[in-house]
């Protein structure tokens, strides 16, 4: 499907040789001379991208003002700027008030040309973004009340605020991606894209085209750099410390001068972005190894923030297993549901390795692996078993719980969980679970009745009857 661009200046010569220009390398054209034309057009169409006269004379709005209501209203639609009068102060205003690029009149056309290309490929690369970060759950939150994760919160306002590069460090799986998307989420460039760089797998063969993209001989566009994508925006580097020297020294180049060129390039490009890096390593390691730039760290650690483990904010853990249920629960089409105490607990006392991830992933598990679709509580027997790993349970966890019981309580939590345990422990045969306690066989069979009413051990599947 070919793109749409709309015209909109006021001198005729003007719009129809572009509209010619703009035909022959098959672009739909639409065109205004004014902004009460351009309005219309965008109602009843609306394009790819605008190219838009700065002055618009005998208009209702100029170029400027009409900018300003289409960023608002319209948002996505990238806008060019054109004016014969150019200088860099009206330039410099209209990137500033959203404009995509700013061109003067006369231009050449393979000029207009390579500048079209341009911002259409990165208007369809924040479209993607954009979709991508809608299927990975749209809006994040911060989630938890412990004094660890109330600190950073305490600070997010003013960090997002700031526009200052951020350093995230913490275990992997943490939530450092996550709480990089709720600062720019946050900050004035909310509306731009947000990019990742895993500098994991950048390729050494093509680092430069990666980062700064490429033209051909001709000055056509051949790619768009990660750099360019990310302009106004913000750059997430993830796993900072695995890139190499080389590309250290790139953008280490490029916070300084805040331009590059592309690959093959014939002038430089400016740019506005705003870093954030995070790592799950002691990178000041691989500074006294001299595999990473001590004067590049500086440059990106200008506001530090830490994401404890998992393990070490466990009072959170109930607010994230609530969130995530919410989460998985939105994706389908499954009723509402709660989760009981004892398997709560379960699941607060279990260390976490895997950090907010393997919360996030267990929980996802829990309900893929129930069946049926009525059931509206979790309870502590569809725990996967695995989670019951006692070397990486916090026993005082549980400890507290049944310790916050009355005794009758108690008794049959430590009943139930006694049973349920040696029951997995012979795969859910009776007979062997029974002799291994020490009861018969018929007495061990009331026990289970009597607790079928508040835990309904017995309908479990894999429990032999025989």
């Amino acid at each position: 499907m070919n793109n749409n661009v709309l015209i909109v200046d006021d001198e005729k010569d003007i719009r129809l040789s572009i509209k010619g220009l703009l035909e022959d390398e098959n672009y739909e054209v639409s065109l205004a001379k004014n902004s009460d034309e351009a309005l219309s057009a965008i109602v009843n169409k609306v394009p790819d991208l605008i190219l838009l006269d700065i002055w618009l004379e005998n208009s209702t709005l100029d170029g400027i003002e009409l900018l300003n209501y289409i960023v608002n209203s319209f948002k996505n639609i990238p806008c060019i700027m054109i004016s014969g009068h150019g200088n860099i102060d009206i330039a410099v205003k209209a990137i500033r008030n959203g404009a995509s690029d700013f061109i003067e009149k006369p231009f050449e056309a393979d000029r207009l040309l390579i500048t079209i290309e341009r911002v259409l490929e990165l208007s369809n690369l924040k479209k993607e973004h954009k979709e991508l970060w809608l299927r990975a759950g749209g809006d994040l939150k911060l989630i938890g009340e412990s004094s660890e994760i109330k600190k950073i919160k305490n600070m997010l306002e003013k960090i997002a605020a700031s526009g200052s590069r951020v350093f995230i460090t913490g275990d992997s799986g943490t939530g450092k991606e996550t709480l990089a998307r709720i600062i720019h989420q946050n900050s004035n460039r909310k509306n731009s894209q947000f990019v990742v760089l895993n500098a994991s797998i950048l390729s050494s063969s093509s680092l430069e085209s990666e980062l700064f993209g490429e033209e051909d001989n001709s000055g056509r566009v051949k790619s768009i750099g990660i750099i360019e994508q990310a302009n106004n925006g913000t750059l997430y580097i993830d796993e900072v410390s695995e890139l190499s020297i080389e590309a250290q020294g790139y953008l280490a180049k490029l916070l300084q001068e805040n331009n590059f060129k592309r690959k093959n390039g014939s002038y430089r490009i400016n740019i506005d972005i705003r870093v954030i890096s995070s790592n799950s390593i002691d990178i000041k390691q691989k500074i006294a190894e001299k595999k990473f730039s001590e004067d590049f760290y500086y440059r990106l650690n200008v506001m530090p923030i830490f994401l404890p483990p998992l393990s070490s904010r466990k009072d959170d853990i109930p607010d994230l297993v609530k969130y995530f249920f919410d989460l998985a629960i939105n994706k389908t089409s499954r009723n509402t549901v709660s989760i009981d105490q004892q398997a709560l607990v379960s699941l607060q006392a279990y260390n976490w390795p895997g950090n907010i991830r393997q919360l996030k992933n267990t929980v996802e598990r829990i309900l893929i692996l129930i069946d049926d679709l009525s059931i509206t509580e979790i309870t502590y027997d569809m725990i996967p078993k695995d989670l019951m790993d006692e070397d990486k349970t916090d026993k005082n966890i549980y400890s507290n719980y049944i310790f916050s019981l009355s005794l009758r309580e108690a008794r049959k939590e430590f009943e139930y969980d006694y049973i349920l345990k040696n029951l997995n422990r012979f795969d859910g045969n009776i007979s062997k679970t029974a002799k291994f306690i020490g009861m018969e066989r018929s007495a061990f069979h009331r026990k289970l009745s009597l607790l079928k009413s508040d835990k309904d051990i017995n309908s479990k599947k894999d429990i032999d009857s025989k």
